[in-house]
């Protein structure tokens, strides 16, 4: 009975010392990511790039229309993409003459922004296995960490630079390879070949952000699961706007992604929640429950064979539809994105949507425009009586926006509707899919929409 006695008061004394741990440090559950493999895939933890608790947050003082900032210059890439600029000559890049002058063409074609508006997860490399900080982004194909000895330049990163000579399982790779091949459309920009034929890789993003090295081949895992062979950018000039990150983690429709990488193991498709500044989500990659998502079909595009292109169809405000024509929602394609903060819409839809919203919200005190966001509120989100507003996208899924989806805080005292006019291509971004677990089911050509998902 005595003994009895001392294990419960034990299990008392373990449970209020994990509940003063939590307190103190709210970050505690999520110091060690989770990682691991299991029936239904890899699985794991996703990190807004604002959160305190992410591995490399970006600085905490940094103001949101640094964030805007750089969603401009996000959008601006896509819409560099879409119109087929053409690519500058290639860059040179030698293991024995390594000229910071030789990459003065780079950047090249603008792939896509990445940076404040990226959130991050954790990658292994190596073997033995090292863990780096990633950014996830499905609007690029490659995948490129920083090496050392960074001939040319490294940007700070959290945690130590990834040493190819540290790992039994590197390999470079020739410049006669496929792999070596299959970099133009991986990257939008030509391959080059230094002297000791190794194949050179130049990704360049539409901030003038930029990483130039090697291509490699070596032992990717996450937890204890490893793949071999996988094919990425060994960074030797890296300079830009990626936070710190150790690189950045391709998820597009390409060969070269890590997605199609890891398809033979796993299956073609991945899954996200991504989650707000003040909790933690997933990435998973591999099998998922079908039966939890409504879907809408994938669109083929020619403007850009890697990118996800869905068709939006309708948006309600208060229950009634937007009033405009239903061809002017189909007016720009349309691309669901995770690394653009601010959904663009074409212009009249986006006109409809705020005069919907402002109409609805008529007992808020209005603010000047912000940047970009030119329909803003005195207040927070979380605290104002905001109208239901559901996104429909062809084959009947859709997007209940709760607030936090529907509105973004650009400071302490104001808060604007998280969308903006589109140019060239309206885009779906991070912020209405937050909270949300969304599926690219590449097999089957879809991508599915569930409620709930960070929970």
């Amino acid at each position: 009975m005595a003994l009895l006695l001392r294990l419960v008061a034990l299990s008392l004394l373990l449970a209020v010392a994990t509940a003063i741990r939590d307190i103190t440090d709210p970050c505690s559950s999520e110091i060690k990511d989770f990682q691991h493999l299991n029936s239904s895939g890899l699985h794991l933890t996703l990190h807004h790039p604002r959160s305190p608790c992410s591995p490399a947050p970006v600085d905490a003082d940094l103001p949101f229309s640094a964030v805007l900032t750089h969603d401009a210059a996000r959008i601006a890439s896509f819409a560099a993409r879409l119109a087929k600029t053409p690519s500058a000559r290639p860059t040179s890049l030698d293991e024995q003459q390594p000229v910071a002058a030789s990459l003065a063409s780079v950047p090249l074609n603008p792939g896509t922004s990445v940076g404040v508006g990226n959130y991050v997860t954790r990658m292994g490399l190596g073997t033995p296995a090292t863990s780096y900080v990633m950014v996830v982004d499905t609007g690029s194909s490659l995948t490129w960490l920083q090496c050392s000895p960074c001939m040319v330049s490294c940007h700070r990163q959290a945690g130590p630079v990834f040493n190819p000579k540290a790992s039994s399982s590197y390999a470079s790779v020739s410049c006669s390879s496929s792999q070596c091949g299959d970099l133009t459309s991986a990257t939008l920009n030509p391959a080059a070949c230094s002297s000791s034929n190794v194949c050179i890789y130049q990704a360049s993003y539409g901030d003038s952000s930029f990483s130039v090295g090697y291509l490699s081949k070596d032992t990717v895992s996450f937890g204890s699961t490893s793949v071999p062979n996988f094919y990425y950018g060994c960074g030797q000039d890296n300079e830009g706007l990626f936070g710190r990150s150790a690189g950045l983690m391709g998820l597009a429709r390409n060969k070269l992604s890590l997605l199609y990488q890891l398809a033979p193991k796993l299956g073609y498709s991945f899954s996200y929640c991504l989650p707000t500044s003040s909790s933690s989500g997933y990435l998973s990659i591999g099998s998922y429950n079908p039966g939890q998502y409504a879907y809408t079909p994938m669109v083929s595009s020619s403007l850009d064979d890697s990118l996800y292109f869905i068709k939006l169809t309708g948006i309600t405000v208060a229950g009634k539809p937007l009033a405009v024509s239903t061809s002017a929602y189909s007016s720009l394609p349309t691309i669901i994105d995770s690394g653009t903060v601010i959904t663009r819409l074409p212009t009249g839809v986006y006109s409809a949507l705020s005069k919907a919203v402002a109409a609805a919200m008529r007992g808020t005190p209005s603010a000047p425009a912000f940047s970009i966001l030119d329909t803003c509120f005195q207040g927070q989100a979380a605290r104002l009586r905001a109208p239901a507003v559901s996104m429909v996208f062809a084959g009947g899924a859709a997007l209940k926006l709760a607030p936090r989806n529907l509105l973004v805080d650009v400071d302490d005292s104001t808060t604007c509707l998280a969308f903006a006019p589109a140019r060239s291509a309206a885009i779906i971004g991070n912020t209405q899919q937050q909270t949300f677990s969304v599926v690219y089911d590449v097999k089957s050509n879809r991508i599915g929409f569930a409620a709930g998902g960070c929970s």
